[in-house]
This record gives C-alpha cells, sequence and structure tokens, in this order.
C-alpha cells in the first residue's frame, strides 16, 4: 500500500464539443442571480493560474484524493469524488460517514485518473484538484466544463499543508471565515497535545510503510502522514528527507535501517503479516529502535488510524489524535 507520488495520464474518453459545454451552461444558474450580500464572485490562485467563481457552487466535484473532506466540513457534500484505498469516499471512515449520509457521489476515477465522460454528466459548477497530481493538460480538458482549482501553487504535488489546501478549499466556495475556524479548532487541538506531551518535542520519528517484503516507503516532512507527528512536536530527520527528494516517500530496501532507526518508528500497514515480517527481518533486530522496543504497528483500515493519518484534514484529524495519541501514551 505505498502511497507514493503516482502520476497517471488522463484518459481521453469523451472529446468536449461546444454545443457539451453549452448545454452544462445552460443548465448553470446567470451569474446576476447570484443572492444579494454573497462574497461572490472569488478568485482562487493555484498552480496552473488563477480562476474566478462567479456564483455560489451548488454541484462540486472533487478531484484531490482528500479534498471532498474540506467540502464536507463546509456543509456541502460534492457529487463526484476520487476513490482511495480501493474505498469507496464516503465508505466505511468514520469521521465522514455521517456527513455523507444518503447522499453518495458519483466515483470519478481513481489517482490522478479522471473519468471526463463521468465530470461533464454530473453538470459540476466547480471542481477541485487540490490533493492530486493533475497535469496541465488535464486542467485544460477540465476547464470546459467548469472553473478548476487546481493544486496549490508555491508546493510540490501532495506536498501542501493542509491548512492551505483547506483554505483554498474555502475560498472557492465562498466560506473563507468558516474555514478559518475549522483550522483554528485543529491547530487547538495539536496545541493540547504538545501542551500534555511535551516530552515528545524535538523527537525524532520515522513513518514508514513496509508495503512489500523487503522494501518501505519512508514518508518525509510533507507527506500527510509525517505532517501529523510533526504537529505533536515530532522531528522527521533530514535523511529521510533528502532520500525522498521531490517525492513524498523513499522507496528503500530494507537494508536501509539507518533511515529508521529513530527516537520513535511508526510502520502503518494493511497486511497483518507484515509486523511479522518486519520483526523477523536481521537488519531491523539489529537497530536499536527494535532492541528497545520503540517501534509500534499501526493498521491503515482495522481500525482505520492509518487512513486518518493519510487523510490529514480538518475532518480525520480529531480522529486521528483520539485514537493514535492513547496509542503513543501505552507506547
Amino acid at each position: 500500500m505505498s502511497l507514493l507520488r503516482t502520476l497517471v495520464p488522463l484518459t481521453l474518453l469523451l472529446t468536449i464539443v461546444g454545443c457539451g459545454v453549452d448545454e452544462q451552461a445552460a443548465d448553470a444558474p446567470p451569474a446576476n442571480e447570484t443572492p444579494a450580500g454573497s462574497v461572490f464572485p472569488v478568485s482562487v490562485e493555484h498552480k496552473y493560474g488563477t480562476t474566478t467563481i462567479s456564483a455560489e457552487p451548488k454541484r462540486v466535484v472533487t478531484l484531490g484524493l482528500s479534498d471532498h473532506d474540506a467540502v464536507l466540513a463546509l456543509g456541502v457534500k460534492p457529487v463526484g469524488a476520487i476513490d482511495w484505498f480501493k474505498e469507496r469516499p464516503y465508505g466505511q471512515w468514520p469521521w465522514t460517514k455521517e456527513l455523507w449520509g444518503e447522499d453518495l457521489p458519483e466515483v470519478v476515477g481513481e489517482r490522478d485518473d479522471f473519468n471526463k465522460e463521468k465530470i461533464l454528466n454530473l453538470k459540476p459548477d466547480l471542481i477541485l484538484a487540490l490533493y492530486s497530481g493533475m497535469s496541465r493538460e488535464q486542467y485544460d480538458e477540465l476547464s470546459k466544463i467548469a472553473p478548476v482549482v487546481g493544486q496549490p501553487k508555491d508546493f510540490p504535488d501532495y506536498g501542501a499543508p493542509w491548512q492551505e489546501m483547506t483554505r483554498m478549499a474555502g475560498q472557492a466556495l465562498g466560506r473563507a471565515d468558516e474555514v478559518e475556524d475549522l483550522i483554528a479548532g485543529i491547530d487547538d487541538r495539536f496545541a493540547a497535545v504538545r501542551e500534555d506531551h511535551p516530552e515528545w518535542a524535538g523527537r525524532t520519528v520515522a513513518v514508514v510503510d513496509p508495503f512489500q517484503p523487503g522494501q518501505y516507503a519512508v514518508f518525509q516532512e510533507t507527506d500527510p502522514k509525517a505532517v501529523f507527528m510533526t504537529e505533536m512536536g515530532f522531528v522527521v530527520p533530514d535523511a529521510i528527507n533528502e532520500a525522498a527528494g521531490d517525492n513524498n516517500a523513499a522507496e528503500v530496501s530494507t537494508e536501509r535501517g539507518d533511515l529508521i532507526d529513530t527516537d520513535l518508528l511508526v510502520f502503518l500497514t494493511a497486511d497483518p503479516t507484515a509486523e511479522q515480517r518486519v520483526r523477523a527481518d536481521p537488519v531491523f533486530q539489529g537497530l536499536a529502535v527494535a532492541k528497545e522496543d520503540r517501534a509500534m504497528f499501526v493498521p491503515y483500515a482495522e481500525p482505520p488510524i492509518g487512513a486518518a493519518l493519510s487523510f490529514n484534514t480538518v475532518l480525520s484529524i480529531p480522529y486521528a489524535i483520539d485514537e493514535f495519541v492513547p496509542l503513543l501514551d501505552k507506547s
């Protein structure tokens, strides 16, 4: 279950002709019908330029892996979303299940492989692709359907802070004030954790996915899972960040035990046999982190603690804190 960044070309399933776009535009409310006192139009800067949204979006499609969380948190249910973890976006995740209710979105693709035909049929008035690897070509094609807000402009794909992506979603939805309240609430939660655990400040951490025998994905400091740990006071060593380079993780042989011999080692596992496999590895057994029992194994899905760390959104973070911090206290 390596979560390394991959870019999948856009499948050209549909050639958008003028009549199709015109038909969709005819269904959208005219800009002059925006209610009095509305903040619209709004403009949002992103990787591929500046997008203007003329009226309050009613039909939102999210193409970033976790974008729908911020949209749901702001009281809007996307009509289309991306599949991740081979799990429907409303799926079993406890932090969003009640918010989706029975209004389930259309799944319009998987990681950076967007189904244009499905997106067009949903007649969106806003497309968000914040936590994504959307290409310029994809952006140009999707912009023929509806206004598109792409990735944050000053960060690598999949490397922007959750706060930045949440703010961009709030801007696009015309709910900038609400989004600041959400962010402040999460920041307060992390501040409380740091206050309760001053001993974690400055301790080194490695977050690792032992995704197959003999291989580790070691996540660098900009990956959501590592960001969660740093916001609690931990530090990702420079060696991990340098090994990852422009990727969100360094994919290395288990022989690179030096990268994971940290004060705290967090293995995120999808395979129930992974812990036994890792603990049996002679290189791992020779590490101080193993000898001193400073490694912990956390599941992705049962319970979905690893998934919550991977999403690292305004909705998943409270769940992750509630479930993960007690595990740390026991370790």
